[in-house]
């Protein structure tokens, strides 16, 4: 069937095409739009043609994107938390109906409903930074050619030609690991600078999908269906990015390794601040809320009496008026004599 595919007609793919530039054209103008004007911010520094000043554009576009999906984010973690405290009575289902895999499927939709739970919420980050990464990887790809994809890149041509030319490390931002032997010179650097770079991506994504497993997952959640999943996907997604990546141009694994640290540092930020209830870092949490406050009641409570009386520590006397020295528990007691009263006149009269 799909060698059929090469026989259909051309123009029958002209609506899928036109279609699909209409999406994306406005997704050109946005990340064009954020590439231009984060260049102009560091040109100043680092100069109009400079690698780096390119280079720093991309990764304050990434950080711009990722504040956006910020409350996306935290809607991924409300949701990946509720489907772990519900994978017991998930469990409990499979036990039940697991002879019929469509009353399995109906009762486990129930369950999620009635604790608003949604098993496709902890992909929407995810899904929404595709067509972004589709566009950045589109821009660049014409920025190779030549091509300007982006209202602000086809009104700046000089900006085409300076991105096309902009390198790090003498690497062409816009170049691939691909297409890097008809570069000459710049090859080698072009396949080491990528190598890097997909090393550094797939290891974040890594340690992300580790940090969330080992950290924010109740034990007992390790055994089931829904773990088995995260473990696929914690071998899978790293090995997909990796093959992937040497047709990527390095500008895009610039922003992808910066998305990458951007969501490490932030799932680490969730998980110590509010772990889910059940796991290592809720218990990790929960002995540092107890030791903070020990040290708090440790701070407020007054010290205890010292030996030998009620004695001030500004060298005053007994009384704490500061008119003797302090007593010590070695001293003699101090025997008071009394002087003799004068007798007024009326007295001695008498």
């Amino acid at each position: 069937m799909f060698d059929l595919i090469p026989l259909i007609p051309l123009s029958i793919w002209d609506p899928f095409v036109a279609i699909g530039g209409a999406i994306m054209r406005p997704l050109y103008w946005v990340v064009s739009g954020l590439l231009v004007l984060f260049h102009s911010l560091w040109t100043p520094v680092l100069g109009a043609d400079s690698g780096w000043t390119w280079a720093l554009s991309i990764i304050c576009l990434t950080v711009v994107i990722r504040i956006a999906l910020i409350p996306l984010f935290v809607k991924q973690i409300k949701s990946s938390r509720q489907m772990q405290l519900l994978q017991p009575k998930a469990r409990e289902l499979q036990k039940k109906y697991g002879h019929d895999r469509e009353k399995l499927g109906q009762e486990t939709m129930k369950l999620y409903r009635e604790h608003n739970a949604n098993p496709l919420a902890s992909c929407l980050p995810l899904l929404l930074q595709m067509p972004i990464f589709l566009a950045l990887f589109r821009v660049l790809d014409g920025v190779a050619h030549g091509i300007a994809r982006g209202h602000w890149l086809e009104i700046h041509p000089e900006l085409v030609t300076s991105l096309q030319n902009a390198t790090i490390f003498g690497a062409p931002i816009s170049s691939t690991f691909m297409k890097a032997s008809a570069l000459g010179a710049a090859a080698m650097n072009v396949r080491i600078v990528t190598v890097v770079l997909i090393l550094a991506m797939t290891a974040t994504l890594f340690i992300t999908q580790l940090q969330l497993m080992r950290k924010n997952m109740p034990p007992e959640a390790l055994t089931g269906p829904f773990a088995q999943q995260q473990k696929m996907m914690l071998y899978l997604f790293p090995i997909i990015f990796a093959v992937g990546g040497i047709n990527f141009p390095i500008g895009v694994l610039i922003y992808w390794l910066a998305s990458n640290l951007w969501t490490m540092g932030q799932q680490f930020y969730v998980i110590r601040r509010n772990p889910a209830p059940g796991t290592p870092a809720y218990d990790a949490w929960e002995a540092r809320r107890k030791q903070k406050q020990a040290h708090a009641s440790a701070r407020h409570q007054s010290p205890p009496d010292e030996p030998g009386g009620s004695a001030s520590t500004n060298g005053s006397g007994p009384s704490g008026n500061g008119s003797g020295p302090a007593s010590s528990p070695s001293d003699p007691p101090r025997v008071v004599r009394q002087q003799p009263r004068k007798q007024t006149r009326s007295q001695r009269k008498r």
